[in-house]
């Protein structure tokens, strides 16, 4: 398929700027795959769509503070650092994005919180991309609490053009399950599951199984090719624990449903399942990327959010939900005033 037949006008003022205050209360459409239906409800409905012994995947990254702002050793200029991802825990090696790029060269020093954190340009990787050694004299976990207490959240520019980012935004941009610290997208997906949704649904009786997918910033990157064949995604850091493996592999051989909270969730899954569907047990990385047409063998449904135009996620959900079928989702959620993207409401596809 084509990258353009995935283009929408989104009106900027369907982009929510905060989350629903009453998750459960956010709007829900749900896709039919079988009936080729759209529904409107809420999201306190998903759980009529679900029996005991279902299953939902979470996905139980943990985004931290990525962003961070330094300054250049004797000019004072001002860099904006990204971290990427640890490369080493030792040698404190991180890949990261710098800007403006032009003024970091290799041997270059950033000094961050008045000196009391420096970190050295040891690599260039791409036109944006450094490899720094920060420098600090302490533990690891000192460093990390240091390296941490002076970052901000990642908040998508998408909400950054509409307003002013708050503290609260460190709460709002996480998931309650949110374990595992090293992603710098979060699963919004999850966001709609609140602790009185979570614990509706295991009081029907309904499994979760946790995984993990660091999610990075390629998943905002403009794709630059218009053959979707053609392009090629940034991996990412994710885990299936054996534990995750047996609950999902246990429902489905009882042939109850499995639900993917998020494209995060639904890419790990299909990242590391057998011909047969049954789930292996992995850690390491994944660059899969999903476009249709696609036979999807892991999940019997997913929860998701409205996603940017050409965008991978929107991509993937369409792969899930069938071309067509979305499109004409996405086209009735703008007309009926849906709220779109990170902190938007949310889909249901069965």
């Amino acid at each position: 398929m084509k990258l353009s037949q995935f283009k929408y006008f989104l009106p900027q003022d369907l982009i929510a700027a905060y989350p629903h205050e009453d998750r459960d209360e956010a709007r829900l459409i749900v896709l039919n795959r079988t009936n080729q239906t759209i529904e409107h409800k809420k999201v306190k409905d998903i759980l009529s769509y679900f029996d005991e012994e279902d299953v939902f995947v979470l996905n139980n990254t943990k985004v931290f503070p990525a962003v961070l702002e330094g300054e250049k050793e004797k000019t004072n200029s001002i860099i904006n650092v990204f971290l990427l991802r640890e490369l080493d825990k030792e040698s404190r090696l991180w890949d990261v994005l710098v800007d403006p790029a032009r003024k970091i060269r290799i041997g270059n020093k950033i000094y961050f919180d008045n000196g009391t954190l420096i970190a050295e340009v040891i690599d260039n990787t791409t036109s944006r991309g450094r490899t720094l050694r920060f420098l600090y004299d302490g533990t690891y976990e000192e460093f990390r609490k240091k390296l941490f207490s002076i970052g901000q959240m990642p908040i998508p520019e998408s909400i950054q053009k509409i307003r002013d980012i708050t503290d609260k935004d460190c709460d709002y941009y996480q998931t309650i399950y949110a374990k595992n610290e090293g992603a710098v997208v979060a699963p919004a997906a999850g966001f709609h599951l609140s602790r009185e949704m979570l614990k509706k649904l295991e009081l029907k009786g309904i499994s979760f199984a946790e995984i993990t997918l660091h999610a990075g910033i390629g998943n905002f990157k403009a794709i630059d090719v218009e053959d979707l064949a053609k392009h090629k995604t940034d991996s990412e850091e994710m885990e299936i624990t054996e534990n995750a493996a047996a609950i999902i592999n246990e429902a489905k051989e009882k042939n109850k449903k499995i639900c993917a909270v998020g494209t995060t969730s639904l890419k790990a899954l299909e990242s590391s399942v057998y011909i047969s569907g049954l789930i292996k047990p992995y850690q390491g990385w994944t660059n899969k990327f999903i476009y249709p047409p696609y036979d999807f063998k892991s999940a019997d449904a997913m929860i998701t959010n409205f996603h940017p135009s050409e965008s991978l996620m929107l991509i993937l959900v369409a792969a899930f939900g069938g071309y067509e079928l979305v499109m004409k989702a996405y086209k009735e959620a703008i007309n009926e005033r849906y709220r779109f993207l990170t902190y938007g409401d949310a889909m249901l596809i069965i």
